[in-house]
């Protein structure tokens, strides 16, 4: 069976999900590999995970250019997508408006799903902000702490909690069922990622990656409903 093999953020796996027809309709292959957080998805191409392409933060790509592990010439964005926080479709919203109001809202809540909070770019965020609000020793039995975004709003979700909230990408809040999206960070505390893709150097299928990477800069409908902004 021919495949193409991907490794990506969480945060592009919807979209990547939504575009897998169109593309195994034009060139026969599947879309196979990993998402997950950034870091450890860089990690696998280093170390010699076979991989086609990748979809990352543009920062991340552009060091793997450097590495050699990218081709420079093929880097594309796909798009920015925001941080932000998350409840179960069962709860009420919560608002915050600015630093104070985030900072009582995580105060108030009794089980904090994040992703992995030293490889995950939402989850880097997730820390230092708990930091900068001087809440981190106080919410530190709380968080719960998963591989990636997904994965954590999945345990949201399903969470028994009487007041859990979830912080992630949108992208990633709004590809899950049992959840939805709750508002951006306030000023402050926000954060807008760019993700770009690009061809490995040692891709088995350069020409179908090239294709992918087509199909994902230019359906800006399925960019913008999977929670993509345009760069």
């Amino acid at each position: 069976m021919s495949r193409l093999n991907i490794l990506s953020g969480g945060a592009a796996q919807g979209l990547v999900g939504s575009l897998a027809p169109a593309f195994k309709k034009r060139t026969g292959f599947d879309i196979a590999g990993e998402f997950g957080a950034v870091g450890a998805m860089a990690d696998k191409l280093r170390g010699g995970t076979p991989t086609d392409i990748v979809i990352l933060t543009a920062a991340l790509v552009a060091k793997l250019a450097e590495e050699k592990l990218v081709v420079a010439a093929g880097i594309a964005d796909v798009g920015i997508v925001e941080t932000a926080l998350a409840v179960r479709a069962t709860d009420p919203q919560v608002g915050v408006k600015d630093a104070a109001s985030l900072r009582d809202a995580l105060l108030a809540s009794d089980a904090i799903f994040v992703p992995d909070t030293k490889a995950s770019t939402a989850g880097i965020h997730v820390a230092k902000i708990l930091a900068q609000l001087g809440i981190a020793d106080d919410v530190a039995g709380r968080l719960k702490i998963h591989p990636n975004g997904a994965t954590a709003m999945k345990h949201l979700a399903a969470s028994d909690a009487k007041r859990p909230i979830g912080c992630t990408q949108v992208t990633e809040i709004i590809s899950t069922s049992g959840v939805t999206l709750s508002g951006a960070l306030p000023p402050g505390c926000e954060l807008s990622t760019t993700y770009t893709a690009g061809v490995t150097t040692n891709a088995a299928s350069p020409g179908q990656a090239g294709i992918l990477i087509g199909f994902l800069t230019t359906e800006r409908a399925l960019r913008e409903r999977a929670g993509f902004l345009d760069a």
